[in-house]
């Protein structure tokens, strides 16, 4: 090609590309026009056959015309571009396997099911949104019991994400939880301390590590037991309340944590959801604070000795590792 400008019609007979869409990309801002012809008409300088093989490439890979105006413009770097369009490409492929997985849910059940089915399956199919709807619930009833940190974990362990490739019987789990979320009077988290116990610096620190140790035993199939997820647990609350170990103040205990273990069958059918969406990932919490009751409950049968101070006295070893297995806990 000698010359220095071509027609819209010659880039279109030379690219393939209508003439239409020559125009579209021109009024875009994607082709500049390099001048006019005597009779008004488009000219394009030799930038032009690169440009409309560049936005066929792109577009090729669907990708919007905003976006590749904002590249070719220099707005956004191709680095970011392809990032962001990783990202949505993602995102709708989570859509579509959750989609999959609730026509799954949907095919082959029983008319009244699917209809039951169907009712709350509904609730969950904009996920982003669906998220929320759980999280502004969970804020709105812990927020005036806990503090900040604490509030935030357990807002993460009640408020899973979407799983990102889920199964039939996930979907319904976690529609199931917008269910009863939705439900009159839904139980707020039960509290089995006193606003000063609330407070103490050390509480969560040491319910934190009788929840492990109790997530432990109860992954080993362990019963029940005093041992030292109990000692953990009357730890944090002797020291809140600047009492000591002894078997006194676990028999006061006992009755306190006892009055709450008669968790509404709500709250427990959701912990038991929450550990179908995240795989058991989570701690069921109604499940570990009933193994804590039994336990405590044991633990004043053997009268255990009262340690010197606030608290039990030694404090409990952290359970370690063995080559990547649950380390065993002993009662």
């Amino acid at each position: 090609m000698t010359q220095d400008t071509w027609s819209i019609g010659e880039l279109a007979a030379g690219t393939g590309v209508s003439v239409k869409t020559l125009r579209y990309y021109s009024d875009s801002g994607l082709l500049p026009v390099a001048g006019r012809s005597t009779g008004g008409h488009r000219r394009f300088g030799p930038q032009a056959w690169e440009r409309i093989r560049l936005i066929r490439r792109l577009r090729a890979l669907d990708m919007p015309i905003a976006t590749i105006t904002q590249l070719v413009s220099g707005e956004r770097s191709f680095d970011d571009v392809v990032s962001r369009e990783l990202e949505t490409v993602q995102e709708r492929l989570t859509e579509l396997r959750w989609r999959q997985a609730t026509l799954e849910s949907l095919d082959d059940c029983p008319g009244e099911e699917r209809l039951r089915r169907l009712d709350i399956l509904a609730r969950v199919q904009h996920l982003p949104q669906a998220r929320r709807s759980l999280t502004d619930h969970w804020y709105r009833a812990l927020a005036a019991t806990m503090p900040r940190r604490r509030l935030d974990i357990m807002i993460a362990m009640l408020c899973p994400d979407p799983p990102p490739d889920p199964g039939p019987a996930t979907v319904l789990a976690y529609a199931e939880l917008h269910l009863l979320i939705g439900t009159t009077d839904f139980t707020r988290w039960p509290q089995d301390h006193d606003e000063e116990m609330r407070d103490a610096p050390a509480f969560y620190a040491e319910i934190d590590e009788a929840a492990a140790l109790t997530s432990v035993a109860m992954a080993q199939g362990l019963p029940p037991c005093a041992g030292a997820a109990v000692n953990a647990f009357v730890s944090a609350h002797a020291r809140a309340r600047r009492e000591s170990d002894t078997p006194a103040f676990r028999a006061h205990l006992h009755a306190l944590v006892s009055r709450s273990s008669g968790f509404d069958p709500r709250l427990e059918r959701y912990w038991s959801l929450v550990g179908t969406v995240t795989g058991g990932r989570v701690l069921d919490m109604t499940a570990a604070h009933q193994w804590l009751t039994a336990g405590l409950s044991l633990s004043l049968t053997a009268s255990p000795e009262p340690g010197p101070g606030p608290g039990p006295g030694p404090e409990p070893e952290p359970p370690k590792g063995d080559g990547g297995r649950l380390p065993r806990t002993r009662c």
